[in-house]
């Protein structure tokens, strides 16, 4: 089936404007520049694939030059659609060249991060391009390959990504990358090519319609994710239909009181709710934290160590945890250590006690955690 275009005029089902990711920007980027370096053109717009295979976006290019005789720049405008995205506004920039690797070959231009600890996406010393976007700019280079009719050079000819942000380095300080130990600018993000606006107050409003309709029907059970993790868990072990499968995005505490007020209103009870998703979310409850956007909380590597703490773990292993620069590099470290799959589900039974405490209408709450590649690593963990 050809891929058909992802139209960011199609408002989300919240009203609001979807945007597109640092990855998606700095593809089309990858894209404009190659076209300039191979082909001496500047088309007005770039065809981006997106990750699903079935989308493409078109993204305008705000603008080309030649870096030298060898390099070619291309910029585009990042718009984050209604999300109140730090870098909203933002020029993302690519410059290519060619190189003698017969590979290609990702670097940091200025504005763009460097990875300085373990424990995030890319290794140390890499730039913070993550996996997803770094697999949209080879399918892009090789699609602009194919398209001037030199297909049969994929995988021989290397070139230099370079990837920047102007004033990158300002707008990073917005952000967590100090924190996670990335240095020199933002991270180029994103999994699905899209910023879908879920961080906005408006967004709450629509949750509560969500949870409505979930509870709608004599539902027995539902679903609260915060993310896009623990879906496929809710679907393919809860069996759960996608109505009543939520994203309630950071607001757990909304998504709840939500809950209570409507089971109040029907006279009615549940009996089992499901929160489903990254600790990295979900143990900010274990702080008292139930909005849990980065700008409203802290991260939950504290949370997770005091847990560890209290449960006997060793003291400096409960530093390290305190020290680490994400609760995924937590979740590196505990493989190694035979009590981690113990922790994780008192962890997951602290998070349900204290959800509990807010809706005393639902008989039980059911909490699994999930790694970034969608791995139980508490109850149910392999």
């Amino acid at each position: 089936m050809e891929p058909i275009e992802f139209s960011l005029g199609v408002l989300a089902p919240n009203g609001l404007r979807r945007g597109r990711t640092t990855g998606s920007c700095a593809t089309a980027a990858v894209k404009a520049a190659l076209n300039l370096l191979l082909c001496n053109k500047q088309p007005a717009q770039m065809k981006v694939m997106l990750p699903d295979g079935a989308h493409y976006l078109i993204v305008p290019i705000q603008g080309y030059r030649w870096v030298d005789a060898d390099t070619a720049r291309a910029e585009v405008l990042k718009d984050g659609g209604d999300d109140p995205d730090s870098t909203h506004g933002s020029t993302i920039y690519a410059e290519v060249r060619r190189n003698a690797t017969q590979d290609l070959c990702f670097k940091a231009g200025k504005g763009v991060g460097i990875a300085t600890q373990p424990g995030l996406r890319v290794a140390v010393g890499e730039p913070a391009i993550n996996p997803v976007p770094r697999l949209m700019m080879r399918q892009a280079v090789a699609e602009v390959l194919l398209e001037i009719g030199r297909s049969e050079e994929v995988g021989s000819l290397g070139f230099d990504l370079i990837i920047g942000c102007v004033q990158g380095e300002e707008i990073a300080k917005k952000t967590f990358n100090p924190r996670l130990g990335i240095v020199g600018g933002i991270s180029i993000l994103g999994t699905s090519g899209i910023v879908e606006p879920l961080s906005l107050a408006s967004w709450i409003a629509s949750i509560e319609v969500y949870v409505r309709v979930a509870l709608g029907g004599g539902a027995k059970s539902v679903a609260y994710l915060p993310g896009k993790i623990g879906r496929q868990f809710a679907k393919e072990v809860l069996g759960l239909p996608s109505q009543r499968a939520i994203q309630i995005a950071n607001f757990l505490g909304e998504a709840l009181d939500f809950t209570q007020k409507a089971l109040a209103e029907n006279n009615s009870r549940l009996e089992v709710l499901w929160l489903a998703g990254h600790p990295g979310k979900l143990a900010k409850v274990l702080d008292g934290v139930w909005d849990t956007h980065s700008s409203k909380s802290n991260m939950a590597m504290d949370a997770v160590a005091n847990v560890a703490a209290e449960c006997g773990f060793e003291q400096a292993l409960v530093e390290e945890m305190r020290q680490a620069n994400t609760v995924e590099a937590v979740m590196e470290r505990l493989k190694r250590e035979p009590r981690a799959q113990e922790l994780w589900m008192e962890i997951e039974r602290r998070i349900a006690q204290l959800a509990h405490s807010r809706v005393p209408l639902v008989d039980r709450i059911e909490v699994r955690l999930f790694n970034l590649n969608g791995e139980a690593i508490g109850q149910d963990a392999a």
